[in-house]
C-alpha cells in the first residue's frame, strides 16, 4: 500500500471522514492566502519556540537557496533561550535577523503576538514542546501562515485526532506544511527507499532499529528547584515528562521508527513492549524524579506479520548502537549509519552487512544536510505553488512511537487503532495556559511524580 500509509479499515474511516469535513469547514467564508510565488519576494519568519531545535531551523531558514529571507518576531516563555538564540542568530545572518525588542515576546500567548507580525504566505516555526503543537497549529491556519514544526507532533490520541484534521485544513487553505522529520529529505534514504520499494533485497522480512547511549536532552530531572512553578518546570524539562513530550521515547526514538516505515511503505499496526528504570539518581544520590525508562525494546508488527525490532537504551557506559537495517527475501541493508540519517546508505546481497555490497548512496555535497534539504524543499514549494503538507505523516510517525512508548509502560499489546482512539488527553487545556497555571502532572508530598507501573496501571501510562 502507498505512502499515506496503512493501519486497519477503521483508522482509514476516520480520515475520510476528517477529511470531508475540514475540507467544508476550512473553505467556507475562506480566501486562500496569496503565496510568495517570485524568487524575488520577501518570506518572513516568526521562531515559536527557541533553545535546541528552535535556533536550528532558524538558521535553516535563514539559509535557504531561495531567498530573501528574514526573521522578524521570535516568541518563548523563558526569555534567557530567546536571547540566547537570537544573539546567535544574529552574529550568523547581521542582514537577514531584524528582531527589535517589541517583537521579542515572552509567555504563553507569545505564539499569537509573533505570528501576528507575519502576513499571509509567510511562515512560523513550531520548535517548543509538542502539546503546543495543536495550539499554535490553530492560530497559525487563522493567520494563512505556511508552518514549519518540529517532530514529534502528538503524545496520546485525541491530540493525534485533532492534528489530522488541522493538516486537513491547512491543505484546504493552501497552506504548505514541512514537519521536521528530516530523513525524508535526506537524499540518500530517498535513493534507498527507491531501491526497496523496486524489490532491489526482495520482500522486507525483518528491520532493526537502536538508539542506545549516554544521557541526553532533559531526559531525566531532579527535583523541582525553588523558584519556578511547576508547569514552567515541566516545560523547560519536557523530555523528562510524557504530557510534554511523549517523553524520551518519541522525542529521541521518532525517525528511526519513521524511516523504517516508510522503506516498510507501511506502518505497524500493533506493538507490544518492555522496558525499566535501573538507575533513577544522580551521582551525589539524589532521586531523579521524570517519567522515562532508561531502556526500551519494541517488538512492532506490520500487517503481513514482519517484525520490526526496535531497542532504545540512555544509560552512559554501556555500548553505544545508533543505526537502523533492513532485511530481505534477497538481500540487506543500512538505512542510518550512524545517527538519525548517517550516511552512506547501503544494500547487500546477503544478510551479512559486511560484504556483497551492491550499491551505496552517493549525495551532493550541496544536499548532503538533511535539516537544510527540508528547509529548501518547504521554500521551493512555497515559490513555486506546489502541493506540501507532511502533517499527516508526521501524525502517524508521532503515533507509531506512541504505540510503542504505551506498550511498554502499560506491559500491553497496543494497536494502532487503539492508540488512535485512546481517549486520555494528558493535557486538555494546554490552549489555557497562563504562567500561574497548574501543571498537568501533580508531584507527589516528596515531589516525585507519577512514573509508569507496567501491569498495575494498564489503561493509561501513569
Amino acid at each position: 500500500m502507498k505512502l499515506s500509509m496503512q493501519a486497519s479499515a477503521s483508522r482509514r474511516e476516520f480520515i475520510k471522514n476528517t477529511g470531508k469535513l475540514a475540507a467544508v469547514s476550512a473553505l467556507a467564508n475562506v480566501t486562500i492566502p496569496a503565496v510568495h510565488a517570485a524568487g524575488s519576494d520577501l518570506i518572513q519568519v516568526a521562531l515559536i519556540g527557541c533553545g535546541g531545535r528552535g535556533g536550528g531551523a532558524a538558521a535553516n531558514a535563514l539559509s535557504v537557496k531561495r531567498g530573501p529571507v528574514k526573521l522578524v518576531a521570535m516568541a518563548d516563555i523563558f526569555p534567557d533561550r530567546l536571547q540566547k538564540d537570537l544573539t546567535k542568530l544574529q552574529t550568523q545572518f547581521a542582514s537577514q535577523v531584524d528582531v527589535p525588542q517589541e517583537r521579542q515576546f515572552i509567555g504563553f500567548d507569545a505564539y499569537q503576538k509573533a505570528m501576528d507580525c507575519l502576513k499571509p504566505g509567510d511562515i512560523a516555526i513550531f520548535a517548543t514542546p509538542p502539546a503546543f503543537r495543536w495550539v499554535h497549529f490553530t492560530y497559525a491556519i487563522q493567520k494563512g501562515v505556511n508552518v514549519f514544526m518540529e517532530k514529534p507532533l502528538t503524545a496520546d490520541g485525541p491530540t493525534s485526532k485533532r492534528m489530522l484534521n488541522l493538516g486537513h485544513e491547512a491543505q484546504a487553505k493552501n497552506l504548505k506544511v514541512g514537519v521536521g522529520l528530516m530523513s525524508r529529505h535526506n537524499r540518500a534514504m530517498q535513493e534507498l527507499a527507491k531501491r526497496v520499494h523496486d524489490g532491489k533485497i526482495g520482500e522486507i522480512i525483518l528491520q532493526r532499529g537502536y538508539r542506545m547511549h549516554g544521557l541526553g536532552g532533559y531526559f531525566n530531572s531532579l527535583p523541582k528547584p525553588a523558584g519556578i512553578t511547576d508547569l514552567l518546570y515541566q516545560v523547560q524539562r519536557f523530555h523528562s515528562f510524557i504530557w510534554a513530550s511523549g517523553g524520551c521515547f518519541n522525542d529521541f526514538y521518532i525517525h528511526l521508527i519513521d524511516q523504517l516505515g516508510w522503506m516498510k511503505n507501511e506502518w505497524p499496526v500493533k506493538a507490544q513492549a518492555l522496558g525499566g528504570r535501573e538507575y533513577r539518581s544522580s551521582p551525589e544520590g539524589i532521586m531523579y524524579v521524570d517519567q522515562n525508562f532508561d531502556t526500551y525494546s519494541v517488538e512492532y508488527t506490520y500487517s503481513d506479520g514482519t517484525k520490526f525490532f526496535f531497542d532504545g537504551r540512555t544509560i552512559p557506559g554501556c555500548e553505544q548502537i545508533y543505526s537502523s537495517y533492513l532485511h530481505g527475501t534477497k538481500g540487506s541493508g543500512i538505512a542510518s549509519k550512524a545517527g538519525d540519517c548517517g550516511q552512506p546508505s547501503s544494500l547487500y546481497a546477503s544478510q551479512d552487512l559486511t560484504n556483497k555490497m551492491f550499491w551505496e548512496s552517493k549525495v551532493k555535497p550541496e544536499e548532503h544536510d538533511p535539516y537544510q534539504n527540508e528547509w529548501n524543499d518547504l521554500v521551493d514549494a512555497i515559490r513555486d505553488d506546489k502541493p506540501y503538507n507532511e502533517v499527516q505523516r508526521g501524525v502517524e510517525a508521532s503515533l507509531v512511537s506512541s504505540m510503542g512508548r504505551m506498550a511498554a509502560h502499560t506491559g500491553r499489546e497496543v494497536t494502532f487503532d487503539q492508540m488512535l482512539n485512546c481517549d486520555f488527553e494528558m493535557s486538555p487545556n494546554t490552549d489555557k495556559f497562563t504562567m500561574d497555571s497548574p501543571a498537568p502532572l501533580v508531584a507527589d508530598a516528596d515531589g516525585r511524580y507519577p512514573v509508569p507501573q507496567p501491569g498495575i496501571v494498564t489503561s493509561r501510562e501513569y
